[in-house]
């Protein structure tokens, strides 16, 4: 209630239309640790919210360009802090470890650090355990010590090339989890966090197709795992002393097309953040009795944000929309309630509607739909539509809040996000489906929801639009060339266009931890057969297409914008040549390809590239951008 209170007050004292994006913030002992302007600051808890605060470290003294702080990690009894450092235009951190004292120094700092935690050795001293990514593949692991007993050893190396390695410490603190993973398998290892110099021990080998995440409580590990039928998550547990696969015992199912976004442990309950049939649930299970309470979340509710905390007493989240900003929620475990964010209320819950709606595939499949638009409006089939979709690796549509979203809503557009296979809305089964040779399921459903809200009286082809990031822009280049009457307008962000040619490369940083989501076409005749059926760069061929914004970057190591720009030159000769087959008074598509600089894969927040999405968005359709913009600057400091 007091975090309430806080929110309360900045929102009270704050214009209603401007909202901050807040960064990486970390609560220990009495103080909050998190960034202020170009520093790295600590407070007291119950200061957290006035300027009385202590500066650890100046951002400056790394000499980047913009840095901000992506993440806090704490040493147990607060003599050090270390905090993961980038910028905007590049994916690479440099890692910093500050001594607190009187006067707080930097004791080290190490670049290209992935992800980091702390334990304590059975001398009192503090370890930092790290990982160090390389060409953006992630598989060593070092262990280091700082003072009178300084060291740095590599702790463990990975191998295999398609796997990648990240650290997690358990709630509890008791264990370090060393998690190796490529798309489709998992295995990990445990540092015993009272003997972190001990050798690692092995939970379960890793076996193809079986994916296991572990926390503990009172000497058991509760496992979150698809093994055996059906292949989705279940959660079970085991002894920590016997932790191989046949010991373990299945302590809770999800429901069909369960999607598990995350879980929390705490002393006397479990809490698993789920997402059913396109809606947002939180069930609470007791773990001294095994009972389950099943919590469904406001509607309007499309995303998790789960806040770290260390109070066993309450479970505070936030949930958002892409035109709603976070709202704050605690479940009180003593209550066996949910407590949420009072005072404020944001407008756009009575000038905006959320529908949940379904299209129906080819192959009979419904696909979920998550569809936005004003209250008011008016014969919506005459309002601009701007359509998302991902649809690759199991990952979800991404619906946190986006200012930009919210102002086109408020101009009168209509938003459909659309949830194909390929992607993990529905649980595994519904990536299973819309991956490798199974890839044109992603396809043909977004063709059928683009249909579908069509048929529903929701816009038409001429105000139509389709936007897409990364490799989302797989389904979106294919759409493009097997079905462009269906749009007038598409953007794109750094997108993955030429997936044959780049799956064929195994030089590329990422090729190998590719195999998995778009098959082997070097070994595999049958899958580099079934890439060419979909590849967007391979299927241009002289027709019309809509017209099309891609944001690309520089130095992107993620999507190389070699491949990019091949694509946009094979598509305007495309063009082009249907054009002159077509004769007068046809006028060639706009193909725009806007090349940033920097090499950060996807810059959300870029306010350059917010402008010239919008701006060419309205200009294809013949749309007033006047209100659109005026609006914009109350949400973007520009």
């Amino acid at each position: 209630m007091d975090a309430f209170e806080k929110v309360r007050t900045r929102l009270e004292t704050q214009p209603q239309e401007e909202y901050e994006i807040i960064n990486a913030e970390v609560k220990h002992g009495g103080f909050v640790y998190y960034q202020e302007g170009c520093c790295l600051v600590r407070s007291k808890d119950e200061e957290a919210d006035s300027d009385n605060y202590e500066v650890l470290f100046n951002l400056e003294e790394l000499k980047l360009d913009q840095p901000f702080i992506d993440c806090i990690r704490v040493a147990p009894d607060e003599k050090y802090v270390a905090a993961k450092i980038r910028t905007e235009d590049s994916e690479s951190s440099t890692c910093v470890v500050v001594k607190l004292s009187d006067h707080p120094v930097m004791e080290a700092s190490f670049p290209n650090v992935s992800s980091l935690e702390w334990v304590k050795d059975e001398e009192e001293e503090d370890v930092l355990f790290y990982t160090f990514q390389r060409n953006l593949r992630c598989h060593d692991v070092y262990r280091a010590t700082f003072g009178d007993n300084k060291r740095n050893e590599r702790f463990y190396t990975e191998k295999d090339p398609s796997y990648f390695v990240f650290l997690y410490l358990t709630k509890d603190s008791r264990y370090l989890t060393i998690n190796i993973m490529n798309k489709t398998t998992s295995e990990v290892w445990l540092v015993d966090g009272l003997s972190p110099w001990d050798p690692p021990f092995l939970i379960q080998k890793r076996i193809p197709g079986v994916l296991y995440y572990v926390e503990h409580r009172d000497d058991e590990l509760y496992i979150l795992t698809n093994v055996g039928e059906p292949t989705e998550f279940k959660l079970m547990r085991t002894a920590a002393d016997s932790p191989a696969v046949m010991n373990w015992d299945l302590f809770f199912t999800m429901k069909r097309n369960t999607k598990v976004v995350d879980l929390d442990m705490f002393k006397d309950h479990c809490v698993l953040f789920l997402k059913h049939s396109n809606l947002l649930y939180v069930n609470v299970i007791g773990l001294a009795d095994d009972s389950v309470r099943s919590l469904k979340l406001p509607p309007w509710a499309c995303g998790f944000i789960i806040d770290t905390n260390s109070d066993p007493k309450n479970c505070p989240f936030q949930l958002c929309s892409p035109i709603r900003p976070p709202k704050y929620y605690t479940y009180k475990f003593a209550e066996g309630k949910l407590f949420e964010e009072t005072g404020h209320e944001d407008p756009i819950t009575k000038t905006s509607r959320v529908l949940r709606l379904e299209a129906k595939s080819k192959d009979g499949k419904l696909v979920p739909m998550t569809v936005f638009h004003k209250t008011d409006s008016e014969d919506l089939q005459k309002k601009p539509l701007l359509v998302h979709v991902y649809g690759a690796y199991g990952m979800d549509l991404k619906m946190n809040f986006r200012p930009e979203r919210r102002v086109l809503v408020d101009d009168g557009w209509i938003l459909a996000y659309c949830h194909v296979r390929g992607g993990g809305e529905l649980g595994l089964q519904w990536h299973a489906d819309g991956r490798l040779t199974k890839k044109l399921n992603g396809l043909a459903d977004l063709e059928a929801c683009i249909k579908t809200l069509h048929g529903q009286g929701f816009s038409q082809p001429s105000l139509t639009t389709l936007t897409a990031f990364s490799a989302g822009g797989v389904l979106v280049g294919a759409l493009c060339n097997s079905a462009p009457e269906l749009l007038r307008a598409v953007t794109l962000e750094a997108p993955f266009l030429d997936v044959l040619n780049t799956m064929l490369d195994t030089t590329l940083p990422l090729t190998l931890e590719e195999l998995e989501e778009w098959g082997n076409p070097s070994s595999d005749e049958k899958h580099k057969n079934y890439i060419k059926r979909y590849c967007p760069y391979q299927n241009i061929k002289p027709q019309h297409y809509p017209a099309l914004h891609i944001t690309a970057y520089e130095n992107d190591e993620r999507v190389p914008l070699k491949g990019i720009v091949s694509y946009t030159e094979k598509l305007r000769e495309a063009t082009a040549e249907h054009a002159k087959n077509t004769g007068e008074g046809y006028q060639v598509p706009n193909i725009t390809l806007d090349i940033q600089p920097g090499g950060n894969h996807v810059i959300e927040d870029s306010h350059k590239k917010i402008t010239a999405q919008i701006k060419f968005l309205y200009e294809e359709l013949g749309l007033d951008s006047t209100n659109v913009f005026e609006d914009l600057k109350k949400y973007l400091k520009f």
